[in-house]
């Protein structure tokens, strides 16, 4: 019987060797191949292009809040909440049961898994709502950066008109003065 075998890494693309007079000439380089679209093996697992999360019901996991097509933030929040303090109690009671009936663990063990689910599920719709504010506050920190060089540029700017005005009102009254001690 022949035993096959696989590595966790591939090796490498057979298109490395066209990179191999890079240094001397980049422009000897290919261009990069096209953006994958659609259905792709990826270490033996089969994934797609569509960045879509898949519902709880899709994954065969019971949902513990409420479904809705719209999604509202701040009742994801507080549904977060809801879980989190139901799995703290749920904890609890597995503590409980491990010291008064050892036998009888797994049945809280499933609800524990099915609230971790639930909440990892709930975590990851959040996910797109946490980029978009976090891209949101990094856009606002560059502008205010930005507002502040600018200040900063026009006082330097002013400074330097200031000293340079200086510098002429000195050396005008120098050479009055030898225009004065010359006649």
């Amino acid at each position: 019987m022949a035993m096959t075998s696989s590595s966790a890494y591939p090796p490498p693309p057979p298109f490395y060797r066209l990179y191999k007079d890079f240094e001397q000439d980049p422009s000897s380089a290919p261009e990069p191949p096209l953006p994958i679209d659609g259905a792709y093996q990826l270490f033996g697992a089969t994934y797609t292009t569509d960045v879509v999360l898949p519902s709880l019901e899709d994954q065969g996991v019971r949902q513990l809040y409420p479904k809705g097509p719209d999604i509202d933030f701040k009742k994801e929040v507080k549904e977060l909440r809801t879980l989190n303090r139901e799995l703290q109690l749920h904890i609890l009671e597995l503590a409980d049961i491990l010291v008064e009936r050892p036998s009888q663990y797994a049945r809280r063990v499933e609800d524990i898994s099915l609230i971790f689910k639930n909440l990892h599920h709930l975590l990851n719709s959040l996910r797109p709502h946490q980029a978009r504010a976090t891209l949101i506050h990094l856009l606002e920190n560059q502008i205010q950066r930005r507002k502040q060089a600018i200040e900063d540029i026009k006082q330097r700017r002013e400074e330097a008109q200031r000293l340079l005005g200086e510098s002429l009102v000195i050396i005008d009254g120098s050479q009055q003065g030898l225009q004065c001690e010359g006649l």
